[in-house]
Parts: C-alpha cells; structure tokens; sequence
C-alpha cells in the first residue's frame, strides 16, 4: 500500500515566517522524483523553486497561485511506493534528498548515514500519525527524549548553539511548530509586555490606493524601522575630488581585460578603510551586551529592481581585486533584476554600500541595514567648481556620507573611516600603499 508523505514549506532561512505562491510547477496526479522542484514561491528576499524529498504521486497541493502560506504549513501530499521502491521512507535517515536550501535539503559535506528500510507496518502506522508528530521524530536532537515540533535543522542548530531547550518553548508557527523567530526570542528574553490594542484603519478618502505591506515591501519596512528603533546611528560626510580615481579606471579599463566599474573600486577602498577602522565591520549582540567586531568582509550593496530594493552580499570582499569584485556585482545584479536571487545571497552581510548616484543626488542620510553597524553612501560624480593645487578648476566631485552605529565607535574612528575613503577618492596611490 503507497504511503501519503505530506510536504511542509520548508524554512527558507534568516528568520523568513512565509512565503507566497508564484506558480505550481506540478499537478494532482503528476509523478515526481526526489528533489524534483514542485512550487516556485517568493519570499521577502527572492523567487525559490521549492524541490520535494519524496517521490511518488502528488495527491494533493495546498494553496492557489497568489495565496501566502507561513513556514510548516502544508504543500502538498505525495503517495509513494505505488510501483516503485519507497524512497521517502528512507530521505529523512539517509544523506538525504541531495538539494540544499537554506534551511532545507541535503548537506553533503557530511557523511551519509545508512539507509533504514522500512517496514510495511512500520509505514502504515506512519501513514496515520499526525504530520508535525511524524516530521519533530526525525527532526528531534538527538538527546530529547520524545519528539519536538521543528522542522528546520538552522534553527536546531542555533538552539543547541545557545543552549535553548526546545522542549521549553511554544512555537509560534502551524500546529505549535517551533520557527527561528522563536528561539531568537528566547535568546533575547523579553520582558513580558502587554497586547497592544489592535488601532482601527485609517481613514481615507474617496479613491485612495491600499497597498499591502508584505512580501519584499513588507520585509523592507520591518527592517528599516527595526533599524531606527535599537540603532543610535548618526552620519557624517565629505566632498571629494573624484578625478584621479576616475582617471586611474579609465586606464585600467584601457589595457587588455574585464572592464572595472567605479563601485568596484569603491568597494575595494572600502575593505582597505575596514581594515583599518575594523570597529565599523561589526554588530551589537544586545544579548550578551557586546559588540562583535567580525573576521570578514560581506560586503552589501543597494539594487533597485522593478520588485523594489534589494541588497546582495559579495562574500569575502577583502579578499577580493577589483576584478573579481566588479564580476560580482555584475553577476548579482542581473540575478536580482531577473528576481532569481537565492536567500542566501541577500543575507549575512556586515557592511553596506550604497550607491544612490545612480538617481541622480548628491547626498542622503541613509538607515542602517540593521544587524549592521555602518552604510557608506556614494553620491553621484558630477563637475564642479574646485580648488586644485591653489587653482580653481573644474573637477569630478562626489559626496560620500558614512552612517554609523555610535555605539560601536566613537566620532573620531567614523571620521577616520571616511577621511581614508575620501583620500583614497582623490588620490588612488594613497590605496596602493594599503595593499
């Protein structure tokens, strides 16, 4: 007799709760095959194809197209075993399905675990247990004595990093499964405050315009405003005479080799002023009452796209030439104006870049992109008047601005910060003694 596995929307990482289906890529009766992709959805950060574990025959799928389902909420249901050996009776013990998401599928830097086969009884009475019951049992630490509602092993994982009792907590998602934003709030131990009352609508006229606040716009304003709740931030800024750094690119760009952009030679100022100012690559753990001050660069930068704005992560970026960094940013950009940016490639970044020239201004106090704890604004290179060398002249002048966490530094390091970035604007040899 096939056994009915029932498929869960797994945890897509970095504290995302739900995600909205864009598009059933399977139908009720179709054959699919382990980590065969099933659903495409989106979520505050990306598009995701969402592959299966199991193989079999889709019984049944959850949601239409357009609905938005909170992480452990069912997908779909697939019978497995009819004419063919029950492979999903085996994924959750062996090495698994061999497709990773964030906070899903298969890590094979592992080692791989044997197979169990599994009993016909031992299959049918799986059949009938109740779904998060039979998904916790798999999931379970191995030191917990009966099973625990979670599905994700990044959240096990931060659990047990912690020192958290799961078995302690009440889960906030579907059927009491236990979601990262759960054990972060045990780790933050709130004090107990009371329910807000729920505010009436605001009123608006005839004809006004309601847009939800979720999805990417939703994710952005709970970000932004979380930043301007705990971060002090203030800002501080510069002109600087752009025109021996564009003239350095203009060589550059006209020997042999790939073209370097303009960010990517800011980006690689920055990771030079980082390392000499490295108070601003870090975050505040308001926990512990410290400030971590981090090993590497993940560099964020600012992209518009027609989804609204989003912030790549260029990993490692102080290990990185202008080269290798300006093919990065050229790779991600087009990734997220094609909306197929992965969650991991918006997420663990330490400091931002924002180049908001683009848009045709000179300067901005930008918000943190909190757990941060700097952003460095770029205005846009434009000729002005300046003093050069006791003579005015004309000159490609650009503002840059630096806003900072004050409680990770003080004036005098953000000043310093932004003093080398602006020296190293004007004249690029200041760089070059840095490498």
């Amino acid at each position: 007799m096939p056994q009915v596995m029932e498929f869960k929307l797994p945890d897509l990482g970095e504290g995302l709760t739900e995600a909205e289906i864009v598009r059933w890529l399977v139908a009720v009766g179709d054959v699919v095959e382990v980590d065969q992709p099933v659903v495409e959805v989106e979520t505050a950060k990306a598009m995701v194809e969402v592959p299966c574990p199991y193989g079999g025959v889709v019984t049944a799928r959850f949601g239409e197209e357009g609905t938005e389902l909170p992480v452990g909420a069912p997908l779909i249901t697939v019978a497995v075993g009819a004419g063919s050996e029950p492979e999903p009776a085996v994924v959750a013990e062996s090495s698994g399905s061999g497709n990773v998401l964030v906070g899903y599928g298969t890590d094979h830097s592992r080692p791989a675990r044997r197979k169990r086969v599994a009993r016909p009884g031992a299959m049918a009475a799986a059949a009938v247990a109740a779904p998060v019951a039979a998904v916790a049992a798999v999931a379970a630490p191995a030191q917990a004595s009966g099973p625990v509602p979670v599905i994700s092993p990044l959240v096990r994982k931060l659990a047990r990093d912690n020192g958290v009792d799961l078995r302690a907590l009440r889960g906030s998602g579907p059927e009491g499964l236990i979601l990262r934003a759960d054990v972060e709030a045990a780790l933050r131990a709130p004090a107990p405050v009371a329910a807000p009352v729920a505010a009436a609508p605001v009123a608006a006229p005839e004809g006004a315009t309601r847009i939800p606040l979720k999805g990417l716009r939703g994710a952005v304003t709970e970000k932004l405003s979380r930043s301007r709740r705990e971060i002090p931030e203030a800002t501080c800024w510069v002109d600087a005479d752009a025109t021996e750094l564009m003239a350095a690119r203009a060589a550059m760009n006209a020997a042999a080799g790939p073209k370097i952009s303009v960010l990517a030679l800011l980006a690689r100022i920055c990771t030079a002023a980082l390392a000499r100012y490295p108070e601003l690559n870090s975050t505040v753990d308001l926990t512990a009452n410290e400030i971590v001050r981090l090993p590497s660069v993940h560099l964020g930068f600012a992209a518009q796209t027609e989804r609204g704005l989003v912030v790549p992560v260029v990993r490692d970026a102080q290990s990185r030439s202008p080269e290798s960094l300006s093919a990065e940013f050229g790779r991600l950009t087009e990734l997220a104006r094609t909306g197929k940016l992965a969650p991991a490639d918006l997420t663990g970044g330490t400091f931002t870049l924002n180049n908001y020239g683009v848009f045709g201004v000179d300067g901005s106090t930008p918000i943190i992109n909190h757990p941060e704890a700097a952003m460095l604004g770029v205005g846009r290179i434009v000729d002005k008047p300046w003093v050069h060398e006791g003579q005015l002249a004309v000159r490609k002048v650009v503002q840059l601005s630096l806003t900072f966490d004050h409680r990770v530094c003080d004036g005098g390091a953000a000043g310093g910060f932004l003093r080398y970035v602006a020296d190293c604007v004007e004249s690029p040899a200041v760089l070059l003694r840095s490498l």
